[in-house]
């Protein structure tokens, strides 16, 4: 049996590995960031953005404390910390027939955390789009 979307994200996730967007994004997925007003739209950016978050928010504390899911959308509760500061977060996931995310949303708290992570985020994209 075919793995769902949300399967393959747990995977992505515990694994760290960035390669397997590629084939898990639909090409017209939607990225709704916690810090850019507008949302980023296409893979190519969604990726990037990803990438970037990933390597900031996975360290060994990083762990989805809930989640409810459907057949084509995810709530995914997840608790991490860096440097010192406890940041509690949403990942909103919606996928087609196709088991690609075509819309993928995150919401932080409290605003210590939203500060960091547009911090942290800035440097990582920057330093993503230069390689």
């Amino acid at each position: 049996m075919a793995q769902t979307a949300i399967e393959i994200w747990h995977h992505l996730v515990r694994n760290a590995d960035p390669s397997m967007l590629e084939n898990l994004l639909d090409k017209e997925v939607v990225f709704h960031s916690p810090i850019v007003h507008t949302a980023v739209v296409g893979k190519e950016f969604v990726k990037l953005y990803l990438t970037g978050a990933m390597q900031v928010l996975f360290n060994s504390t990083f762990t989805y404390t809930r989640e409810i899911v459907s057949k084509n959308e995810a709530v995914l509760e997840f608790e991490v910390e860096i440097d010192g500061i406890y940041i509690n977060g949403v990942d909103l996931i919606c996928w087609n027939d196709e088991q690609k995310i075509t819309d993928f949303k995150v919401m932080i708290r409290p605003l210590k955390a939203v500060n960091l992570i547009h911090e942290k985020m800035q440097i990582m994209l920057k330093e993503l789009s230069t390689r």
